[in-house]
């Protein structure tokens, strides 16, 4: 791989995982006081659980949107494509905010909804463009559903 080639995805992985931190420094804050007096479903994680799994898929999305922005394909769609990843990316961020930050899970889930259907138009998007890229989408999107499970379940428990 070229050197250029190798800092577009070094980058395209970087965009991704400061998107983690962000969300990160509001959740890191809120683990060890307000979130662990809520009440939790049976089928919460533990906590150390979600580090490496956000890690992971940052990483995944970062090499997926480094497939499609490399692509050969029409350069208007690989743009709408890239502006609708870098949308849930935001959203990504926000629910964060939202849910450790405000401490508002009610309005995060709300959030979160949002982040499924943005994230399945990016899928869509990324499909045809890139099927790796679509492939490497869908561990992210199953954790986002079943993220959106335990927001809900945490809104109604609390």
């Amino acid at each position: 791989m070229k050197i250029i080639k190798m800092l577009k995805l070094i980058a395209a992985i970087a965009i991704c995982q400061t998107a983690g931190i962000i969300g990160a420094v509001f959740t890191t804050s809120s683990i060890p006081n307000w979130y662990a007096t809520l009440q939790k479903p049976f089928f919460n994680p533990p906590n150390w659980i979600f580090g490496p799994v956000w890690i992971t898929l940052y990483t995944m999305m970062g090499i997926a949107a480094f497939l499609v922005f490399e692509s050969k394909r029409d350069r208007k769609e690989v743009n709408t494509a890239i502006y609708y990843f870098l949308a849930q990316l935001i959203l990504n961020s926000i629910w964060s905010i939202i849910f450790f930050g405000l401490r508002l899970p009610l309005l995060a889930f709300a959030e979160i909804v949002l982040l499924w259907v943005a994230i399945t138009a990016t899928m869509i998007k990324f499909q045809k463009i890139s099927r790796p890229a679509f492939y490497l989408l869908i561990p992210y999107i199953l954790w986002v559903s079943f993220a959106a499970v335990l927001n809900l379940s945490l809104a109604i428990l609390n």
